[in-house]
Protein backbone atom coordinates (compact mmCIF):
# COMPACT_ATOMS: atom_id res chain seq x y z
CA UNK A 1 0.00 0.00 0.00
CA UNK A 2 2.88 2.19 0.62
CA UNK A 3 3.88 2.76 -3.37
CA UNK A 4 0.28 3.68 -4.02
CA UNK A 5 0.66 6.45 -1.62
CA UNK A 6 3.84 7.49 -3.21
CA UNK A 7 1.96 7.86 -6.36
CA UNK A 8 -1.39 9.20 -4.92
CA UNK A 9 1.35 11.47 -3.57
CA UNK A 10 2.42 12.15 -7.20
CA UNK A 11 -0.95 12.89 -8.80
CA UNK A 12 -1.71 15.36 -5.93
CA UNK A 13 1.73 17.19 -6.48
CA UNK A 14 0.54 17.29 -10.29
CA UNK A 15 -2.88 18.58 -9.25
CA UNK A 16 -1.42 21.73 -6.98
CA UNK A 17 1.19 22.04 -10.58
CA UNK A 18 -1.63 22.32 -12.70
CA UNK A 19 -3.51 24.81 -10.45
CA UNK A 20 -0.53 27.09 -10.35
CA UNK A 21 -0.05 27.20 -13.83
CA UNK A 22 -3.48 28.10 -14.16
CA UNK A 23 -5.32 24.84 -14.49
CA UNK A 24 -7.98 22.67 -12.59
CA UNK A 25 -6.93 20.97 -9.51
CA UNK A 26 -6.21 17.67 -10.87
CA UNK A 27 -3.49 15.03 -11.51
CA UNK A 28 -3.16 11.75 -13.04
CA UNK A 29 -0.53 9.20 -14.05
CA UNK A 30 -0.06 5.89 -15.52
CA UNK A 31 2.36 3.71 -14.11
CA UNK A 32 3.68 -0.10 -15.60
CA UNK A 33 5.65 -2.35 -13.35
CA UNK A 34 6.42 0.42 -11.11
CA UNK A 35 7.46 2.89 -13.42
CA UNK A 36 6.11 6.34 -14.47
CA UNK A 37 4.92 5.99 -17.90
CA UNK A 38 2.54 9.35 -18.40
CA UNK A 39 1.06 12.48 -16.53
CA UNK A 40 -0.18 15.48 -16.53
CA UNK A 41 -2.68 17.14 -14.96
CA UNK A 42 -5.84 19.77 -15.70
CA UNK A 43 -5.60 22.03 -19.05
CA UNK A 44 -9.14 22.66 -19.79
CA UNK A 45 -8.65 26.02 -19.33
CA UNK A 46 -5.13 26.64 -20.03
CA UNK A 47 -5.79 24.94 -23.41
CA UNK A 48 -9.32 25.78 -24.18
CA UNK A 49 -10.06 22.20 -24.59
CA UNK A 50 -13.01 20.30 -22.35
CA UNK A 51 -11.20 17.24 -22.92
CA UNK A 52 -8.06 17.96 -21.24
CA UNK A 53 -8.11 16.07 -18.18
CA UNK A 54 -5.76 15.25 -16.24
CA UNK A 55 -6.57 11.76 -16.69
CA UNK A 56 -7.00 12.20 -20.50
CA UNK A 57 -3.78 13.98 -20.51
CA UNK A 58 -1.51 10.94 -18.85
CA UNK A 59 -3.39 8.52 -21.05
CA UNK A 60 -2.33 10.40 -24.01
CA UNK A 61 1.28 10.66 -22.72
CA UNK A 62 1.60 7.35 -22.11
CA UNK A 63 0.45 6.21 -24.97
CA UNK A 64 2.60 8.63 -27.12
CA UNK A 65 5.99 7.35 -24.68
CA UNK A 66 4.57 3.56 -25.55
CA UNK A 67 3.96 4.13 -28.92
CA UNK A 68 1.05 2.13 -28.26
CA UNK A 69 -3.02 2.73 -27.74
CA UNK A 70 -2.97 -0.02 -25.28
CA UNK A 71 -2.19 0.33 -22.19
CA UNK A 72 -2.67 -3.38 -20.61
CA UNK A 73 -0.97 -3.90 -17.30
CA UNK A 74 -0.68 -0.38 -16.03
CA UNK A 75 -2.55 1.64 -13.84
CA UNK A 76 -3.89 5.15 -13.46
CA UNK A 77 -2.93 7.15 -10.45
CA UNK A 78 -5.43 10.13 -9.72
CA UNK A 79 -5.96 13.23 -7.52
CA UNK A 80 -9.60 12.40 -7.87
CA UNK A 81 -12.15 9.93 -9.24
CA UNK A 82 -12.41 10.08 -12.59
CA UNK A 83 -15.26 11.68 -14.12
CA UNK A 84 -17.16 9.65 -16.77
CA UNK A 85 -15.35 10.96 -19.99
CA UNK A 86 -12.15 9.79 -17.87
CA UNK A 87 -13.58 6.67 -16.95
CA UNK A 88 -14.72 5.76 -20.91
CA UNK A 89 -11.18 6.56 -21.85
CA UNK A 90 -9.87 4.31 -19.00
CA UNK A 91 -11.50 1.38 -20.47
CA UNK A 92 -10.54 2.35 -24.17
CA UNK A 93 -6.93 2.38 -23.17
CA UNK A 94 -6.95 -0.88 -21.24
CA UNK A 95 -5.09 0.27 -17.98
CA UNK A 96 -6.47 -2.69 -15.44
CA UNK A 97 -7.34 -0.39 -12.52
CA UNK A 98 -7.50 2.99 -11.46
CA UNK A 99 -6.49 4.33 -7.83
CA UNK A 100 -8.11 8.02 -6.80
CA UNK A 101 -7.29 9.73 -3.63
CA UNK A 102 -11.18 12.40 -3.59
CA UNK A 103 -13.91 11.14 -4.79
CA UNK A 104 -16.61 12.50 -6.71
CA UNK A 105 -18.62 14.05 -3.84
CA UNK A 106 -15.58 16.06 -2.44
CA UNK A 107 -14.89 17.26 -6.71
CA UNK A 108 -18.63 18.27 -5.83
CA UNK A 109 -17.76 20.65 -3.25
CA UNK A 110 -15.20 22.34 -5.20
CA UNK A 111 -17.40 23.25 -8.00
CA UNK A 112 -16.90 19.77 -10.53
CA UNK A 113 -20.48 18.55 -10.66
CA UNK A 114 -20.56 15.72 -13.25
CA UNK A 115 -23.46 13.73 -11.51
CA UNK A 116 -25.81 15.30 -14.31
CA UNK A 117 -23.89 13.95 -16.74
CA UNK A 118 -23.57 10.23 -15.53
CA UNK A 119 -27.30 10.35 -14.85
CA UNK A 120 -27.87 11.66 -18.65
CA UNK A 121 -25.63 8.67 -19.72
CA UNK A 122 -28.15 6.46 -18.16
CA UNK A 123 -30.83 7.31 -19.90
CA UNK A 124 -32.36 6.13 -23.45
CA UNK A 125 -30.59 8.83 -26.26
CA UNK A 126 -34.39 9.61 -26.71
CA UNK A 127 -34.94 10.66 -23.03
CA UNK A 128 -31.56 12.84 -22.92
CA UNK A 129 -31.78 16.97 -22.05
CA UNK A 130 -29.09 16.92 -25.25
CA UNK A 131 -30.59 16.86 -28.52
CA UNK A 132 -29.57 13.78 -30.62
CA UNK A 133 -30.51 13.36 -34.28
CA UNK A 134 -29.90 10.33 -36.08
CA UNK A 135 -29.13 10.64 -40.07
CA UNK A 136 -27.64 8.58 -42.44
CA UNK A 137 -27.72 5.27 -40.98
CA UNK A 138 -27.69 3.13 -44.01
CA UNK A 139 -24.48 4.73 -45.26
CA UNK A 140 -22.88 4.15 -41.87
CA UNK A 141 -23.47 0.64 -41.87
CA UNK A 142 -22.14 0.67 -45.22
CA UNK A 143 -18.35 2.45 -43.82
CA UNK A 144 -18.72 -0.42 -41.07
CA UNK A 145 -19.29 -3.25 -43.60
CA UNK A 146 -16.48 -2.06 -45.15
CA UNK A 147 -14.30 -1.81 -41.92
CA UNK A 148 -15.28 -5.50 -41.20
CA UNK A 149 -13.76 -6.36 -44.93
CA UNK A 150 -10.47 -4.63 -44.61
CA UNK A 151 -7.31 -6.73 -43.98
CA UNK A 152 -5.14 -4.38 -42.83
CA UNK A 153 -7.52 -2.60 -40.12
CA UNK A 154 -5.72 -2.46 -36.60
CA UNK A 155 -8.85 -3.85 -34.13
CA UNK A 156 -8.95 -2.23 -30.78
Amino acid sequence: MHRHDDFLQRALLLAERGMDAGGGPFGALVVRQGEIIGEGWNRVTTDNDPTAHAEMVAIRNACRALGQFDLRGALLYTSSEPCPMCLAAIYWARLDGVIYAGSVEDAAVAGFDDVFIGEELCKPVEARTLPMIQGLRSEAQAVFRRWLKKRDRVDY
